[in-house]
């Protein structure tokens, strides 16, 4: 055995460095037809049809010409179905809500309690905390199940397979699409699955790159921006396709941002050479209908939800503070808005946007109402459902489709969210990959809009 292993060995060290994955992939190749090989003579097939059907629709979906298409199209079509099916849940969880704290409110006079007290546990924590329930819950409840089914049929393999040879261009593991793909649900639950990535280097480039995909937290911001500003002159189901449709632009852009960061940093902090990855598809089955949608709403959904609510509870009590508490005249709130608003400015944003990021950190759900709460001077989180009154409220402080368009992409790019955060700590156990994976998208955030913004205003667009 020894002396084998030293003429592989020596074998090895007489190829071409740049030849060395075109004979892996020939000996890999070798060896799969060598195994059907013997099937076919061991394995007598009764149903040759069934047997041959995944590799027919192989054919299509990993085609070079199709492959492509095909995956952007279904993920377009979950993005539809998410869109389309949580508004009315959404609004029926919200109306669910206003009822509750009605009720709060009297119990609070009934027992003549203070009214900071008040203020606090049902303006900041209650609405804060239901803000986050009624905005993720639809979402996750579609998308999840849809993208399960998607992994029970056999599909996501597919997607991997086709993004496989993008991912390697880019320094990072094919691999990493399985966990990107996850990241549209949660960039939380996201960063665990990056653990299926076996080589510590490309498992940090999957950690700091899972931000550029745009998870629940950030879809209301991008879904009703779109639809306020960018789908303006539709109505009815071309609306909700025009929205979707430049919810999946953004998509795209997030996704080239990951290729794209994913080179850089394989260039320079992790420098190294891909992994060898190759699959195994396996066939396409029938998936459990009832048993997918159940377990993927129980176990994925109510986890990132209740991870989701511990965090962004203490936001909304902050909230309510910094909106109530005044130093002169002005609450402590207005004065951080105008310390923030001439960088703001120079982005194609304001202070009230920079402000609602910032304390938002928790979690992205929040980021909406408490820009509302900052434009109309509440001092409590609130929620405005008609959308032509929304508009007006942007459209009076100012607001033009250049201040929706970055407001959007530096929803897309910024750092992640307080929980995003925590599991990336867990998961590497380093302050130092933890601060980079906040600064790197803050960054790219900061640099792209100020760029959108400038050019903008160069070319007098506004």
């Amino acid at each position: 055995m020894e002396q084998q292993l030293k003429r592989l060995e020596a074998l090895t060290a007489t190829i071409p460095a740049d030849q060395i994955d075109h004979v892996r992939e020939s000996i890999v190749g070798d060896l799969f037809k060598k195994s059907k090989e013997l099937c076919q003579e061991a394995v007598t097939v009764t149903d040759k049809k069934r047997l041959y059907r995944s590799e027919k629709l192989d054919h299509i979906f990993t085609s070079k010409v199709w492959g492509f298409p095909i995956m952007l199209g279904l993920l377009g079509m979950v993005f539809y179905l998410t869109i389309a099916g949580a508004n009315i849940p959404s609004s029926m969880l919200a109306s669910f809500f206003g009822w509750i704290e009605g009720y709060l409110t009297l119990a609070f006079e009934a027992v003549h309690a203070p009214e900071w007290l008040y203020g606090i546990l049902v303006l900041g924590l209650f609405r804060g905390t239901s803000w986050v329930v009624s905005v993720m819950l639809p979402p996750m409840a579609i998308f999840f199940p849809v993208f399960a089914l998607l992994e029970n049929y056999g599909y996501l393999p597919r997607v991997a397979f086709n993004l496989d040879r993008l991912f390697k261009k880019s320094g990072a593991h094919g691999k990493q699409s399985l966990t990107m793909a996850m990241g549209f649900g949660c960039n939380a639950a996201a960063i665990m699955s990056t653990r299926i990535i076996e080589s510590p280097r490309e498992r940090m480039l999957a950690i700091l790159t899972n931000n550029f995909v745009p998870c629940n937290g950030r879809w209301p911001t991008l879904i009703v921006l779109s639809s306020l500003f960018m789908a303006a002159s539709f109505s009815g189901g071309a609306k909700t396709l025009v929205t979707a449709s430049v919810v999946m632009g953004m998509v795209l852009i997030g996704i080239v941002v990951t290729f794209t960061v994913s080179w850089a940093l394989s260039k320079t902090a992790l420098k190294g050479v891909p992994s060898h990855y190759t699959l195994e598809l396996p066939p396409y089955r029938k998936p459990k209908i009832l048993n997918t949608i159940l377990r993927s709403t129980l176990d994925k959904t109510m986890y990132v939800l209740r991870r989701a609510v511990i965090v962004a509870a203490p936001a909304g009590v902050l909230t309510w503070i910094l909106a109530n508490i005044y130093i002169g005249d002005t609450s402590i709130l207005l004065h951080f808005v105008g310390f923030l608003d001439p960088f703001a400015r120079a982005l194609g944003l304001d202070g009230f946007i920079l402000m609602a990021f910032i304390i938002g950190l928790p979690a992205n759900e929040i980021v909406f109402p408490v820009l509302l709460m900052g434009y109309l001077a509440t001092g409590a989180l609130i929620e405005v459902e008609d959308m032509f009154a929304l508009k007006q409220i942007f459209v009076n402080q100012g607001w033009t489709w250049l201040t929706a368009l970055n407001m959007m992409l530096f929803s897309l790019l910024h750092y992640p969210c307080g929980t995003t955060l925590v599991n990336i700590y867990k998961e590497t156990k380093s302050k130092k990959w933890t601060f980079l994976a906040f600064a790197i998208p803050t960054a790219i955030a900061i640099g792209v809009t100020f760029i959108v913004a400038q050019v903008a205003r160069a070319m007098g667009w506004v």
